[in-house]
């Protein structure tokens, strides 16, 4: 125990050199980080958590933030017993409430306030404006290691993105933020560990961006060649010209493939919607 010691604070003396200036840049702290890992220094999930933190810094709200045409809104004058299915069917714990302009966003509804008035049976009182939190505004270009900063400081769980031009553009959560750093943290849209593939609806389904096109093919009975890229992600990246981003949307052959979750470095989950004439080739062979 003794011995190793030494190792464990030269490599700390050396990393703290590295952030003083002597590194030539960041991938230079990265390779001692690496070498840390074989060393047994630190674990591979350490390891993550620390390249997140590096890397954070360069990322812009705009990168992770939930795009508008995926938010869930409530109305201003939403009556109490149509918000209770908005809530269940989304599953989630805020809601941005707009007036008559999706652009004018007067507040955030909490889920769990909803389901108190339901709770006590008082829903015939309901008033949104007693209920609604004060909104938090940020521009598209602050940088994710602010605003995560902002999050803590100011105990804040979700902000609403807005363009140069004062539009709505999205939302960001601090959950969202946080992922960049810890990796994926389980929700509605998270596959199951031992599949690739989930059906969600009729003709939909979540799909891993990692799923190899050979599985992909086998599940829904195509032909797609993989001789260019190995995945899905990879076809879906083609198929748009960049790295996708949270949001968008590209067909290929008649398949929808709308992106559910992905950063600058890679797509995780993909909404897949299939054509009547493959999604019931696909579920007739389930019942075969």
């Amino acid at each position: 125990m003794t011995s190793a010691k030494p190792g464990v604070f030269a490599w700390i003396r050396r990393v703290a050199k590295s952030l003083s200036g002597e590194a030539q840049d960041l991938a230079d702290l990265n390779v001692q980080l690496r070498q840390a890992l074989e060393r047994g220094l630190i674990d591979a999930d350490a390891l993550q958590m620390l390249e997140g933190v590096l890397e954070v810094a360069d990322l812009q709200v705009r990168d992770i933030m939930v795009p508008r045409s995926q938010m869930v809104a409530v109305r201003r004058d939403e009556p109490a017993e149509s918000l209770l299915p908005i809530i269940v069917e989304s599953g989630h714990s805020r809601y941005p409430v707009i007036d008559d302009d999706r652009d004018d966003v007067v507040g955030i509804l909490l889920a769990k306030d909803v389901l108190r008035v339901f709770a006590s049976g008082d829903e015939a009182n309901f008033d949104m404006r007693e209920c609604m939190r004060p909104v938090v505004v940020v521009p598209e270009s602050k940088r994710v290691n602010v605003l995560l900063k902002e999050f803590r400081r100011n105990r804040n769980h979700m902000a609403i993105v807005v363009d140069e031009y004062g539009g709505v553009a999205g939302l960001v959560t601090i959950e969202d933020a946080i992922e960049q750093i810890v990796g994926d943290i389980d929700d509605e849209f998270d596959v199951e560990e031992d599949q690739n593939i989930r059906q969600e609806a009729d003709r939909q389904y979540l799909v891993r961006g990692a799923t190899p096109i050979e599985e992909f093919n086998e599940f829904f009975g195509l032909e797609w060649s993989d001789e260019e890229f190995d995945t899905v992600a990879g076809l879906v990246m083609k198929q748009l010209g960049h790295m996708p981003r949270r949001g968008e949307t590209a067909f290929i052959e008649g398949v929808e493939f709308r992106v559910v979750r992905a950063d600058r470095r890679r797509v995780d989950t993909l909404k897949v919607i299939m054509p009547s004439d493959v999604a019931k080739s696909d579920q007739e062979g389930e019942r075969d």
